[in-house]
This record gives structure tokens, sequence and C-alpha cells, in this order.
């Protein structure tokens, strides 16, 4: 375009010199010659101009030349400042950050499984640098306050009756009623010969000890027997654990003795030392884990199922899309708009920061085809301009 420019000016004086040097009369040559004279001025004005944006004109230091390196700083702060208060301010960022929908594109990111497998696989083999480059007496005393707060956070008693009811009404318990009643019915046949001897060292002397074995048989029997009949569901003693059990997940949910009996619980083992120190134990048996590189196509491929779960999820349920998207756009918001006069003055220091030249450079870069069509606007318009002016003066 500098190359197009320059030759147009070049034809100018072409056409100037040829016209003012021949030797012919026609009628029309003059006015070519006055265009041609007007499209030089034209053409050196705005040359002069373009370039004392950005540097002296042939060197000489003209006053209000090379106005982008004498005037760096001050455009750096204006760049900075037109950033922050046209691109940053709460109003644009609330509009843009509407457009954009973050969690579909992290779900579609995610559900697909290259990129799962890749960022799992990057999880997987970084954690062990991760885990490495943190301090572990700070890291140990950070999972343990993290641990500690959580569950001071959390009432006991509230949560020991949710916990009951679950496993209450999901069959748990009575699944292991029938454990016990199965185990102690073994007990029963495997310490029969220890219960006839129990029986018959707390029996009188005077007993024969054919009598004591008859006693300890019927015992057996009748314990057995009462054990096969504690199969039953509507069985009385299995009952009354029902409803003992139903009483107790009550009880821990509103009676205030139970929560504050709870809490003190909760209190005794959280001041535990021993607690703090399986806290410390299970990090070092995790860092032993992570020195070994079996660990990870296990965990790669854990990760991989959950990126990938994750992100269906997201796609599934556009109820769950448009929280994130709202959660992320207000984690956005609070974290861009009140720094965003931050921002515009890192933007004016980054300008601040270069030197002249690079300035110069880039900013021709972006600009410079533009201010070539100046140049050549220039000519022709100061051509038209020129003839104009010629053919009025001819004509009145």
């Amino acid at each position: 375009m500098r190359t197009l420019a320059t030759g147009l000016l070049v034809l100018m004086f072409a056409i100037f010199l040829a016209t003012s040097l021949t030797r012919f009369d026609w009628p029309w040559l003059p006015y070519l010659q006055a265009f041609a004279e007007a499209g030089m001025i034209g053409a050196c004005a705005d040359w002069f101009a373009v370039v004392a944006l950005f540097r002296h004109p042939l060197g000489l230091p003209i006053p209000h030349t090379a106005i982008v390196p004498n005037n760096k700083d001050r455009i750096g702060g204006a760049l900075g400042r037109f950033v922050s208060n046209n691109f940053l301010s709460p109003a644009v960022l609330t509009a843009k950050i509407r457009e954009i929908d973050i969690a579909g594109w992290m779900a579609r990111r995610l559900s697909n499984p290259a990129t799962a497998r890749g960022i799992a696989r990057r999880t997987a083999e970084a954690l062990p640098q991760i885990v490495q480059a943190l301090p572990r007496d700070q890291l140990n005393g950070f999972v343990t306050r993290a641990i500690r707060q959580g569950l001071e956070a959390i009432p006991a008693a509230p949560l020991a009756s949710e916990l009951l009811s679950l496993f209450w009404a999901q069959g748990q318990t009575q699944a292991l009623v029938e454990s016990a009643i199965s185990k102690a019915a073994a007990a029963l046949v495997d310490h029969r010969d220890m219960i006839k001897s129990k029986v018959a060292q707390k029996s009188s002397r005077f007993i024969p000890r054919w009598v004591d074995a008859i006693v300890a048989d019927k015992i057996v029997s009748g314990l057995a027997q009462l054990l096969e009949e504690m199969r039953a569901p509507d069985h009385p003693w299995r009952v009354e654990l029902g409803t003992a059990v139903e009483g107790l997940i009550r009880d821990l949910a509103e009676k205030p003795e139970m929560f504050a009996r709870g809490e003190e619980l909760k209190a005794e083992i959280l001041g535990n030392a021993v607690v703090l120190e399986q806290v410390g134990r299970l990090w070092a048996r995790i860092e032993s884990r992570l020195e070994s590189e079996s660990y990870i196509d296990p965990l790669s491929d854990s990760l991989e199922r959950a990126l990938i779960g994750f992100g269906d999820w997201i796609i599934r349920d556009e109820q769950v899309g448009a929280t994130m998207n709202r959660w992320l756009g207000v984690a956005l918001l609070r974290i861009i708009a009140p720094r965003r006069a931050e921002i515009g003055i890192f933007i004016a220091q980054v300008v601040e920061r270069w030197d002249s030249k690079t300035l110069v450079n880039r900013l021709e870069l972006q600009v410079g085809r533009d201010l070539q069509y100046i140049r050549i606007n220039g000519t022709l318009v100061g051509g038209l301009v020129g003839l104009i002016i010629f053919t009025a003066r001819k004509w009145f």
C-alpha cells in the first residue's frame, strides 16, 4: 500500500513534468497540469501527516511530529481507561456473560471421551508434582482444620438420625439383626460343650453330672429355638426392636438433650489426639501411594468416567446448566468488574514499558494500510480540488 501511494505521487510528478515541458498547445493540457500539480501537493501534505504520527518527517525535529512516541504514556493511559470503561463495565459484562453458554461449552467438551481422557490423564500425571510441591506440615494442618471445621458445622444427633433412618428404611438394620441371630445360633452349637462345663461348675456337687448335662442341653435347645423364632419379622422382640429404633430416630432428631449429648461426643472425638494423628497417617499413606506410577491408570480411568458423566449430566438437565451459568456469571462479574480500574492500569503499564520503536511498529501494522489510503485519497482529492480551483479561475 505504501508503494502504491508513493507510485501515485510519482505519477502526478511525471504528468506535471510532461505537461510543463511539452511544446504542444492543446487546450486541455493546462487542466491536466493543474490536476497533477494539486495532486502532488495533496500527496505530499498527507504523506507528511501520516509520517508525523509515528516519526519526524525526513528526520527533522519539526514541532508536533512523532506524535505517537512522544505521547506514549498518555496513549497507554487513555487506552487502559477506554478498555476498562467501555468493555469491562458491569452492564457490558453482564450482557456479554448472558450471551455465553459457559456450562454448555464445558459440558460438550467434557462429554467428548478424547477431551475427558486427556484432562484426566494430565491431572493424574501432575498430581504427584502438585502434592510434593505443597508444604506437608501446612497442608496437614489445613486438611485437619478443614475436616474439623466441616465436622463441627454438622450437628451430630440430626445426622445420626438421618443415617439411622436411612439404614432402617433400606433394611440394613434388619439385615444386621438377621446376621446377629445367625451368628448367635452358630455360637451356641460351637460352644455347647463349654456351656455344659459352665453349668456343671455352677451346679451343686450333690447333683449328678448327667442331670447337669440334661439341663445344659435344655438351655442350649431353648436358646436355639428362641433364636429361630426371632427370625420371623413379626416376632414380639423384633417388633419391640423396631419400635425402639424408630423412637431413637425421633429422639435424635427432636430432643434437645440428645442434640447436646451428640455435640459432646463429637467434641470428645474431635479433641482426641489419636484422630488428628490418624489424619496425618492417612496423608502419609496417600503420598506413599502417589510415589509409584501404578495409581495413574486407575485414577485416570476414574477421572475420565467422572468427567464424562458430569458433562452428560449438564447436557441432560437444562436446569443444572442454567444454574451453573448463573453461578459462573456472578463469579466472573464479581472478579472482573471490581478490578476493571486495575486492568486499565495494567494495560497502561504494559504500553508504557514498550519502547517507542515497538509501539510504532505495532500500531503501524494495525492501521498502516488504512493510513496509506489517506495518502492515496489525498492525492486524488487534492488533484480534483486543484482542478476545480484552476477551472474557476479560468472561467471567472
